[in-house]
């Protein structure tokens, strides 16, 4: 039986539960159920920042896991790792936007911003959970490390 690390199996769940939040939330805005869509989105927010709270307080007292993967794919792992945390850092962005415009009730540009906020973020869950994925269930997870070694690849 594999065993798979705690906090990062924790963490990753709160994105998923984030990204379902945020389709729930798209499919009541569609359907005009405007409350149900805030309170939806306000939750699947708390999720993001649950995951984010997990994982800075893991990157300052435990570190982070490098990539234990065959050497021939490292770069392109890399490479995809970063391309994440972009992504995760501009939907992180746009998520405190549209829900700051939506609360305020700045709603044609909330309706300009709120789908492509949603795409950002259903990538940013997507590449996070294949992160997950790379590091702890298709590979063994490489040493535990500063932020800055594993994403280098040291």
């Amino acid at each position: 039986m594999v065993s798979l690390p705690i906090l990062p199996t924790i963490s990753t769940s709160f994105i998923v539960l984030s990204g379902i939040t945020v389709a729930i939330g798209w499919m009541q805005i569609k359907q005009k159920k405007r409350e149900a869509h805030k309170k939806t989105m306000t939750l699947a927010a708390i999720f993001a920042l649950v995951f984010f709270i997990i994982y800075a307080i893991r990157t300052m007292f435990i570190g982070n896991t490098s990539f234990g993967g065959p050497a021939n794919i490292k770069i392109y792992y890399t490479i995809f790792l970063v391309f994440h945390i972009t992504l995760a850092t501009v939907g992180a962005v746009l998520g405190a936007i549209s829900l700051f415009s939506g609360y305020k009730n700045k709603l044609s540009f909330h309706r300009k911003l709120g789908p492509v906020t949603s795409i950002v973020w259903f990538f940013t869950s997507i590449t996070g959970i294949a992160v997950y994925l790379l590091l702890y269930v298709f590979y063994h997870g490489g040493q535990t490390t500063s932020m800055i070694k594993a994403i280098l690849g040291h």
